[in-house]
Formats: structure tokens, sequence, C-alpha cells
């Protein structure tokens, strides 16, 4: 694969430190959530991941619904990371529900989510390797 562009960021003190991006657009401190042991006062990994992956499948389901000539530009999509303890170590899991306008019917808004999720790479990055549903609504 050819990147069309690279993202740099540099985290420093792992989970209770500071993130960085190359450009300094990001510069933000993380923290561990109340839920893991920590004050809350940072956002975290898991935070950044939904973010990402949401706005990305949101981006996917952009590219397919414009292919298909369904207007899709009013969804909203909302990434729920979770992290939590598997075998030795930790791991994660995704539900992305995505709300559809109005204007698409159930039977193409599941086809347009299925298609974002093969085109996405944050879905091809993770397939195989976390759960991931969908959930339409």
């Amino acid at each position: 694969m050819d990147a069309l562009y690279t993202a740099v960021a540099t985290a420093t003190h792992g989970r209770e430190g500071r993130a960085v991006s190359s450009d300094g657009k990001i510069d933000l401190a993380l923290g561990l959530p109340v839920e893991m042991g920590g004050n809350g006062q940072g956002t975290n990994p898991e935070q950044l991941f939904a973010a990402g992956y949401a706005a990305c499948f949101g981006s996917a389901l952009g590219l397919v619904g414009r292919a298909a000539k369904v207007n899709v530009s009013d969804a909203a999509v909302t990434a729920e990371v979770g992290i939590g303890k598997q075998g030795e170590g930790f791991g994660l899991k995704v539900t992305l529900r995505v709300e559809l306008p109005d204007t698409v019917d159930e039977e193409t808004g599941r086809k347009l989510v299925e298609q974002a999720h093969q085109v996405c790479p944050y879905s091809n990055a993770t397939r195989g390797n976390i759960e991931v549903n969908l959930v339409i609504e």
C-alpha cells in the first residue's frame, strides 16, 4: 500500500501522560478513566479510538452512499469502544451505532452500512482482531 497521508503522534508516560501530534493540532492530557481506577482528568486511548473510528466510518458511509446515489450526508456514527480483560492482557470491543436519515429505507441502509464496513480502514484494521457490532438506529 502506498500511503496517501501519514499521521504522526507521540505519547509520553502511557495512559497518564500526554499525547501530541507532529503538527501540534492535538496536544492533550491523558488519564485513566474513573472505571479503571483513575481520576478521569484526561482523555484516554479508547476515547481517541472511538472518535477516529466514528469519523472514518462516517466517511466510508458517505463514499458508498454517493456511489449508490443515496444521500446519507446527515448520518451520524457513534462508536462505543470497550476495554476489558482478555486472557493475560486486555482487549477491545466496538459497537458502531449508525443513525441514518429518515429518507433511507431499512434495507438500503443495512446494505450501505455493510458496504461501509467493508471499505472503512478502521474496520479493515480491526476485522478478525476485535468484536465489532453494527447497529442501525
